[in-house]
This record gives C-alpha cells, sequence and structure tokens, in this order.
C-alpha cells in the first residue's frame, strides 16, 4: 500500500512513532472490523463491479462515515476507476486510502492547532452530559502543562452534580489550580477566575460548562452570557471554543455538533473514546457534515492519552492492515 507506507515513513522520530503506535492501538477495533471486511470484500470479488460498490458501501456506512460523505466517496471512487480504467479490486484499494484522504482534507488548510496568544489563551469547552467533558479538560490541562504552560482550570459547571468537585480532584492529581466558588451562576464563576488568570499571569484558561442541550434558548442565552463576560475582561476571547463529543455515540454525535454550531462559533471538535468504538469513521462524517475540524482524539483512559489529531496517522491507523 504507498499511501499508507508513505504515511508510516512521515514518522521517523522517537515521539512520532510513539504518537503513530498510540493511533495505532486506538484505533484497533475500528481497523479489525472496518478493513477485514474491506479485505474479504476484494478477496470475493477480484473486479470491480456494481456489486462490489454496493457493498463497499454499506461497509463503509456500517463504520459510522456517514450516509452523505458514502455516497460522495462512492461517486468519487466511480469516476476514478472509470478515469484510470481500474479493473482489479485489489488496484482499487489504493484509491480508497487515498480518497478518505482528498475527503477529510478537501483542499482546505486543516488547522488542528490551538490559537494561542501571546497573553493568556481562553478555552470554552462545550458539550451534552456524559461524553466526558471534564476528564477532557483535566486531560488537556495536563497535555499543556507537559508543553511548559501554566494552566487554570475553571469549574463553571454549576449544573451537574459532582462536576466542580470531579474538576477539583483531577486538578489535585495532576497539580493544576482550579477556580471554583460557590455561586450557582456559571458566569459569576467565569468572571472570578478570569480575573484571577490575569492577576496571577496564567498562559491558558480551560473552561468546564454545563452540558445540557435539552432546551436550546436557555444554552444559547447562557453561552451568549459567558461568552459577553469573557469578552469584557479578555478582549477577542475565547480563543477556542471546542465541542466534545463520545465517538461512541456515532450519529448522534454529528447532530450534536449541528445543533452547537447554531447556538456558538464552535472552533474545533474534541473526538473522546474513539479507542472505544468500531465506528471510528465518524471522524470523516463530521468534517464532512459539519465542516468544523477535529483537533483531539480520545485514544485511553490515561491522563496522557489526550492527542493532537493528525488525518495522516488517522489514516495509517485506519487502513494499516488494508490489503493483507
Amino acid at each position: 500500500m504507498g499511501l499508507i507506507n508513505k504515511f508510516k515513513n512521515l514518522f521517523n522520530d522517537k515521539s512520532q512513532k510513539e504518537e503513530l503506535e498510540s493511533y495505532d492501538k486506538g484505533l484497533e477495533k475500528t481497523r479489525k472490523v472496518f478493513t477485514s471486511q474491506l479485505n474479504l470484500l476484494n478477496n470475493k470479488h477480484k473486479k470491480v463491479s456494481e456489486e462490489y460498490f454496493d457493498e463497499l458501501e454499506e461497509i463503509l456506512i456500517m463504520a459510522d462515515i456517514g450516509v452523505n460523505t458514502v455516497m460522495d466517496f462512492i461517486e468519487k471512487l466511480k469516476k476514478r476507476v472509470k478515469k484510470e480504467n481500474i479493473i482489479d479490486s485489489k488496484d482499487l484499494l489504493d484509491i480508497i486510502v487515498d480518497e478518505m484522504f482528498i475527503i477529510y482534507v478537501n483542499n482546505d488548510v486543516i488547522v488542528n492547532k490551538i490559537n494561542f496568544q501571546k497573553q493568556t489563551t481562553v478555552i470554552l469547552f462545550v458539550g451534552v452530559n456524559g461524553v466526558g467533558k471534564t476528564t477532557t479538560i483535566a486531560k488537556m490541562g495536563y497535555k499543556l502543562k507537559q508543553e511548559g504552560k501554566k494552566v487554570l482550570m475553571i469549574a463553571a459547571d454549576t449544573f451537574r452534580a459532582g462536576a466542580v468537585e470531579q474538576l477539583i480532584t483531577w486538578g489535585e492529581k495532576l497539580k493544576i489550580e482550579v477556580s471554583s466558588n460557590n455561586s450557582k451562576d456559571p458566569s459569576g464563576v467565569i468572571y472570578d477566575g478570569l480575573q484571577k488568570a490575569i492577576q496571577d499571569k496564567f498562559d491558558v484558561v480551560l473552561i468546564d460548562t454545563a452540558g445540557r442541550l435539552q432546551n436550546k434558548e436557555n444554552l444559547m442565552s447562557e453561552l451568549n452570557k459567558m461568552n459577553k463576560v469573557i469578552g469584557k475582561i479578555i478582549p477577542d476571547a475565547p480563543h477556542e471554543t471546542l465541542l466534545v463529543i463520545d465517538a461512541t455515540t456515532g450519529q448522534n454525535g454529528i447532530s450534536q455538533a449541528q445543533n452547537f454550531k447554531t447556538i456558538t462559533n464552535i472552533t474545533g471538535i474534541v473526538l473522546t473514546k474513539l479507542d472505544g468504538t468500531a465506528k471510528g469513521g465518524i471522524v470523516l462524517a463530521i468534517k464532512n457534515d459539519v465542516d468544523i475540524p477535529v483537533k483531539f482524539i480520545g485514544l485511553g483512559e490515561g491522563q496522557e492519552d489526550l492527542k493532537t489529531f493528525d488525518i495522516e496517522k488517522y489514516i495509517y491507523g485506519l487502513f494499516k492492515e488494508i490489503g493483507e
């Protein structure tokens, strides 16, 4: 597989190899189902045919790549097959990998990095309950601390019982400061936390928020209020608003992204529990259906298992056993 080997050869230094191993391990469930089915399909159909495409379509949909994305993808494959006069199904494997890469990048410059500022950088986290938002914030704090940044976490989820205590416990474990108070008003908690961040010269502030989506209007007004408070204290902030989605929820995660996109300006997505699902194709569906880049992925339960998303490592992790 030319493209897969090319991606593998890109990551030669030790840290890159370790990261590649994380993707490899984290995407194991998806790869086992996905590539084994692709390999079976290619063994069954030695020649490319309509039947081949029908079965391929089904495999892709089962991997949670999303119906719209799959239809576009199959259409592009058919065009390339015709144009390049491909008959043998084995010759199509490299093109499948190639088109997966193209469908994500889509001629865009994919920005997966945090928009860090010279002064304090503010990152707001949103998402429904149960997606692992508070844990993700702690992992992000750990990641940034390892990079030498002074991090403050603000416990502004005053709605979920135990959310504040959970973040405080993580802060104690990771030796990262947490700002909280007894107020039930999240904007008040954020106000106090940001004042502290400026006073004590923190590099990055990570803000936890309540994860309810039952009443869109209430959530919209609450987020507007938070954004105004943040912007008054630190102009142009928040610098990032990251939506946390649980990869195991599949297409439900896509509708969450679509809903939140109408409520506030989402700059990136954090996809948690990607290692816990066989439907890792959701990464491609999110980008294609919602057009928001995946900036981070959760590939395990450890504090070091939040990784900056890299499309090349993802494609490698997904397809490394194809054609074997």
